[in-house]
């Protein structure tokens, strides 16, 4: 575990870990909410926060003193890159893909198929249009 945040002695402080920039208590200390805040989130700072309450002269330790936190950011898949490489043709082979370099949870795919689209042919017109 990496210390990130603390307030002792009615100073807060913050480690310099790339959270510095992006971390703090959401309220002041003195409300008894000690809350974290982390602005700007990232699939990086998925994890497990603890917090640990010291109390001066407490000497029960019984392990009681701390909060533990799964955080899992989620990550939003960019759009899915698709291609059709060659030309279709009647009786060809056809490739359709489809690819999403990222996302958290790994995206799914679903292929459909929808009615195809009219086609309209429009002869050659003689004269003015």
């Amino acid at each position: 575990p990496r210390q990130i945040l603390t307030y002792l002695d009615g100073v807060v402080k913050v480690e310099e870990t790339e959270l510095k920039p992006r971390v703090g208590f959401l309220y002041p200390v003195l409300t008894h909410n000690i809350s974290l805040i982390i602005n700007a989130t990232r699939e990086r700072d998925s994890g497990q926060y603890m917090c640990t309450v010291n109390v001066v002269d407490d000497a029960t330790g019984t392990g009681k003193n701390v909060g533990v936190i799964n955080l899992t950011v989620l990550g939003k898949a960019p759009a899915g890159v698709s291609s059709s490489p060659g030309h279709p043709a009647v009786g060809a082979n056809v490739t359709l893909s489809c690819a999403s370099a990222k996302g958290k949870p790994s995206p799914t795919y679903r292929w459909q198929r929808t009615a195809p689209t009219p086609q309209f042919f429009f002869p050659p017109v003689q004269g003015k249009v």
